[in-house]
């Protein structure tokens, strides 16, 4: 083994542990978040079963999935850690909406985010370009998690005509 060579490792994301923390099934609620089945996902129903003769209580999971609205269902020991995402949402003023769909937004540090595509929900988008075509200056929220991020809501910034 020699000292001489030099190791790069190029890193493309965060690593993977930070994406979630750990938290005991039982104690996650309805409207919280949790990962099913490596998706972030919204829970919508929890429901608990009594433990059996030889077992623990059991929890049962509905969650859709924050960023493309499926249904997803886990049943979890009540004892045991689920991976709950760290969910972030940030508002950004829209400044261009390009020919093939992607927007360019101000961040707060006035530089410029340009790697969002417009919404999946049609009638989201509808209401971006619409606002954007008549002049209207807008915030839109993009929530992440998990290395993912998608426009969820858009607002006008009233008092400038």
């Amino acid at each position: 083994m020699s000292d001489s060579e030099d190791h790069h490792f190029e890193s493309k994301a965060d690593a993977g542990a930070s994406k979630t923390y750990p938290q005991q099934a039982g104690t996650i609620r309805k409207n919280g978040y949790i990962v099913i089945k490596n998706r972030p996902c919204k829970v919508v129903e929890v429901s608990t079963s009594k433990t059996g003769k030889h077992g623990h209580a059991k929890c049962h999971f509905v969650g859709i999935d924050v960023f493309n609205g499926k249904k997803l269902e886990d049943i979890v020991p009540s004892s045991h850690n689920c991976d709950v995402p760290h969910v972030t949402r940030v508002e950004y003023q829209l400044i261009d909406v390009s020919e093939d769909g992607f927007v360019s937004l101000l961040t707060e540090s006035g530089d410029t985010k340009d790697d969002l595509k417009l919404p999946t929900d049609d009638a989201l988008a509808a209401q971006i370009k619409n606002g954007f075509d008549e002049g209207k200056d807008m915030l839109l929220t993009v929530m992440s998690a998990m290395g993912e991020e998608q426009i969820c809501a858009v607002k006008d910034i009233m008092g400038k005509n």
